[in-house]
């Protein structure tokens, strides 16, 4: 009992002593039980599908068969003009469509906001991308299926004189006024894209495509070479004197002459010369090019036939009197207009005189070729249609106005231009009138697609089959 007491009377002086401490420390332990989890290997993101449709530009069909290409992902649209490409995740990126007889286009979409997207292409064939349609500037444009009755979709004023037609590529419309202004027009519905104003400047020629840049030269001696996109000016060319010639392009080669004699081959790449010829002579007509040989004609009266590579002369004839427009080359045959002569002259490609018809009054107006007919107008009002065999005259019809601006053929109708402000069309077979449209001056028509371009004083008119 005395050893039990003393344990006791121990533990309350230990109990005592701790209690006279300043403060009193607990100790707690927790305890967390962990489980440990084997980690999961990551997997892959799946792939999302987009939808691009191909669509035609100009016919707005749906284009089966397109090359559609997203980075290193890619598919052929169906029927539906449809293509399905998967992607590891969605966001803005270049997609390039293609297929056989378009320009191929590529365009940045944004899959993030739009997985399904649309992108328009363009029938290389149903363009009209340089004065003339082509560069033998037949004036015609045979896969263009659109002739009267037409009904007007939009029309755009520009503003001053318009002399030379609007040139067409992927529903754009690049036409350039007397004031020196090159306005590009949306086809779709005549809205302005951008306008490019030449200090000084006067344009009496149409612009050329190629690639994508617009060529321009102007009166006031430079040649202007604009992006496409946005009417930016890239770079220049002085001439030293006024070019009243249209370009024709053919490899990156801009072939045209000018009021001083020259005659020049300018490299779109290099932005040099590759060839210069003197002529002596002033020059206002554009180049046709068949082959390997250029055709242009100048103000002594002679048509000089030129090696495209180097310029050297093969062959020149005479007419009789100026040369101010442009020959036009088809079937073995250059028919060329005689201003001051008044007649319209045939040679064969290697230089024989073929024919030659006279009219009495001024020729300015240059030929269009087609379907075995050659058409043009002259100063005393009369539109002709001649055989381009020999010279015999089809038809012919007055349009109340001096006849300057070329003519041009369409789905098998002719067309020109008068100074009694219309438009006349002709159905080239038969001599019937099928269009009489209350505005015109110039060159009348150009186009692309489903829609033809009618060019007033000063306004255009975008028209479609009615």
């Amino acid at each position: 009992m005395r050893r039990r007491a003393l344990l006791l009377a121990g533990a309350g002086l230990l109990a005592a002593g701790c209690g006279s401490r300043p403060e009193a420390i607990t100790t707690v332990t927790h305890t967390r039980t962990v489980r440990h989890v084997d980690p999961v290997p990551d997997r892959p993101p799946r792939p999302v599908h987009v939808q691009v449709t191909v669509v035609d530009g100009d016919t707005n069909t749906r284009v089966d068969g397109a090359h559609v290409r997203i980075g290193k992902h890619s598919a052929r649209s169906d029927r539906h003009g449809v293509a399905r490409i998967p992607l590891l995740r969605r966001r803005a990126l270049v997609t390039v469509a293609e297929k056989p007889g378009y320009d191929g286009r590529a365009v940045r979409l944004p899959f993030r906001k739009r997985p399904k997207s649309t992108i328009r292409i363009y029938r290389r064939s149903l363009q009209w991308t340089m004065y003339g349609a082509d560069a033998r500037r037949t004036q015609a444009q045979p896969r263009l299926k659109i002739r009267p009755p037409f009904r007007v979709v939009w029309s755009r004023g520009l503003g001053s004189l318009i002399e030379f037609p609007a040139v067409v590529k992927d529903g754009v419309a690049y036409i350039a006024n007397a004031q020196g202004t090159v306005t590009a027009l949306d086809m779709r519905n005549g809205q302005v894209i951008w306008q490019h104003r030449t200090p000084n400047g006067k344009m009496a020629s149409s612009p050329a495509v190629w690639r994508d840049v617009l060529v321009v030269h102007g009166m006031d001696g430079h040649i202007s070479v604009l992006r496409r996109s946005d009417g930016r000016l890239l770079w220049r060319y002085t001439v030293g004197s006024p070019v009243e010639s249209s370009p024709v392009v053919v490899d990156g080669v801009d072939v045209f002459g000018a009021w001083n004699g020259t005659i020049t081959a300018l490299d779109l790449r290099t932005h040099r010369a590759r060839w210069r010829r003197f002529g002596g002579c002033k020059v206002t007509s554009s180049a046709a090019l068949a082959g390997r040989t250029l055709y242009i004609g100048d103000y002594c009266g002679r048509l000089l036939a030129l090696r495209a590579r180097n310029g050297a002369l093969r062959w020149s004839r005479s007419v009789n009197g100026r040369v101010y427009g442009t020959p036009a080359v088809a079937a073995g045959r250059v028919f060329v207009p005689s201003s001051t002569g008044g007649s319209l002259t045939a040679f064969s490609t290697r230089g024989a005189y073929l024919w030659r018809r006279s009219t009495g009054s001024y020729v300015y107006s240059s030929p269009a070729v087609a379907g075995g007919r050659v058409f043009f107008g002259a100063y005393n009002g009369v539109f002709y249609a001649l055989r381009a065999s020999n010279g015999a005259t089809l038809w012919a019809h007055g349009t109340g106005g001096p006849i300057s601006g070329a003519a041009t053929v369409v789905d098998g109708v002719a067309y020109a231009g008068s100074f009694a402000h219309r438009i006349l069309g002709v159905d080239a077979r038969s001599g019937r009138i099928v269009l009489d449209f209350p505005h015109g001056e110039y060159v009348p028509v150009s186009g692309a697609g489903r829609r033809l371009l009618l060019h007033g004083y000063s306004r255009v008119f975008a028209v479609t089959r009615r």
